[in-house]
């Protein structure tokens, strides 16, 4: 296995190269069995590729995409169906690694993704199954393929486990592995598993509890906090004043699923409260009309919903 690496002249190269969510780079990848990455300097701000596979294939894709720089972006191998450039979708927020067009499937949902191209900090509220989580990973995804960011930064509160992380076994992944699951799924559809892990072990992604965050400012990034309804009016604060220049951040929670105790005031509902009239900060509710799971999830939420019985069960 080999890595090398060729340097793009701008953001306008790297889009018109890989084509509109790096489907010509998926296409690359699928035709040589290569791994393709793009990079951005968070020094010197240069865009790179970076292409990892067998030699004699990293070399072939080299030449591939020499071939498509000269030619604006256009396939060399004319004949290659793999290679074709698709037309732009606006309606698509992101291509799989399987070539599955990733888009919402609701009115809110649109909003949703409308919000986070435009704006640097959208929080959005809902229940389970209403795609507030895959659609803020597939968002941050659009956003690091189109150079926007650099790189994805994910934390999420971990409540449960509180002081005893520390106790448990493995390195900091591995501890918080359980808590930020729901993220790692998305993921795992998205890039795949092997390409997801080597954008982790490079820190293309960044993966943290929130705890880590205190002290540090993130520039470039696309910032992702999940499980905001477990966050403390302290946390949520500390949280939102990371963002550093050229940063945004999707902030999701579900208000009806706080594991906080009950002394305790939600950040997320504190912040829904304290940002609602803040220019540049879009706020979505999401329903059980815009879930997008099992049909059973919806009738369970309206079931909970209009159930008139003990509080607590909740």
């Amino acid at each position: 296995m080999v890595t090398k690496k060729i340097f793009l002249k701008n953001s306008d190269e790297v889009v018109t190269l890989l084509g509109k969510q790096d489907e010509t780079l998926r296409r690359l990848e699928d035709l040589y069995n290569v791994q393709i990455f793009v990079r951005q300097g968070a020094s010197t701000g240069e865009f790179s590729v970076v292409v990892r596979g067998p030699a004699g294939k990293v070399e072939k894709a080299l030449a591939e995409l020499d071939n498509m720089r000269s030619s604006n972006g256009e396939p060399a191998r004319k004949d290659s169906p793999e290679l074709k450039v698709l037309s732009p979708d606006p309606e698509t927020v992101y291509v799989t690694y399987q070539g599955k067009r990733l888009k919402p499937r609701s009115a809110n949902q649109q909003k949703y993704v409308e919000f986070a191209r435009k704006y640097d900090l959208v929080i959005a509220i809902g229940p389970a199954g209403t795609g507030k989580t895959f659609l803020a990973v597939a968002c941050a995804l659009e956003a690091l393929a189109c150079g926007k960011v650099n790189r994805i930064v994910l934390t999420r509160p971990v409540v449960e486990a509180g002081e005893k992380l520390g106790f448990l076994p493995g390195d900091l992944y591995e501890k918080i592995n359980p808590y930020l699951k729901p993220l790692y799924d998305a993921f795992y559809v998205m890039l795949g598993m092997e390409r997801f892990r080597f954008l982790r072990d490079e820190e293309t992604i960044e993966i943290i509890p929130l705890a880590y965050m205190r002290g540090r400012t993130m520039d470039n990034a696309f910032i992702i906090l999940d499980e905001a309804q477990n966050t403390t009016p302290e946390q949520m604060k500390m949280f939102l004043t990371r963002m550093g220049s050229g940063s945004q951040m999707v902030i999701t929670g579900d208000v009806t699923q706080i594991d906080l105790d009950k002394k305790q005031q939600s950040g997320l509902v504190a912040a829904e409260k304290i940002l609602a009239a803040v220019e540049g900060i879009k706020i979505i509710r999401l329903s059980e009309e815009d879930v997008v799971r099992h049909i059973l999830v919806k009738r369970i939420i309206n079931a909970y919903e209009n159930w008139t019985g003990n509080d607590n069960a909740r």
